[in-house]
């Protein structure tokens, strides 16, 4: 009977003792940061990543920008085998026990984006030769300029006079075709 009331009592102790908030390491700034237990991991990095851009911008830092975090996972450290648990943008925040560590993962530094042209991927797909593996790059369109605007003033109105022109000749077709019946 004394037996189960010493056990019954450090099972309460164990869960008095334990806290009710959950510590990730932030890599990008290496404090720690606590939450209630349960919390929402993407919350969490939400909340990790702007107390980094409100660091950054109360120390007016060099830096353009700090490495934000993506998401959270568990690590063993010192065990590269192990498997790192991920917490997706909805999962609870949970602490693994004493090897286990909260940490951040950051995401790499912002690079611009690129995209590829079309018609490269189209010859590419069809297997069309020559222009296999030389698929080009070109940087995300810039916003309309003054040539731009420029080429497009040019060009309505040519398209206009073509139209009125191609108009005119289906007016007149009729009559055409009456002068070459008759002529023959």
């Amino acid at each position: 009977m004394a037996e189960k009331q010493e056990q019954e009592a450090l099972k309460n102790l164990d869960n008095e003792s334990k806290p009710s908030f959950v510590e990730v390491v932030c890599k990008s700034s290496g404090k720690v940061r606590r939450f209630a237990a349960g919390t929402d991991a993407g919350f969490a990095v939400s909340l990790i990543n702007k107390k980094l851009l409100l660091d950054n911008i109360s120390a007016k830092s060099s830096r353009s920008s700090p490495q934000l975090a993506s998401h959270i996972e568990a690590v063993k450290p010192g065990h590269d085998s192990e498997e790192p648990i991920s917490f997706g943008p909805t999962a609870s925040l949970v602490n693994y026990g004493s090897p286990w560590i909260l940490q951040t993962v950051v995401t790499q530094p912002h690079k611009p984006k690129r995209t590829v042209e079309c018609s490269k991927i189209f010859h590419i797909y069809m297997g069309s030769s020559g222009t296999e593996g030389s698929c080009s790059e070109k940087k995300e369109s810039q916003p309309l300029g003054h040539l731009c605007i420029g080429k497009i003033a040019l060009a309505l109105p040519i398209v206009f006079v073509i139209w009125k022109i191609f108009l005119q000749f289906l007016q007149n077709l009729p009559l055409l075709l009456l002068y070459i019946h008759n002529g023959m």
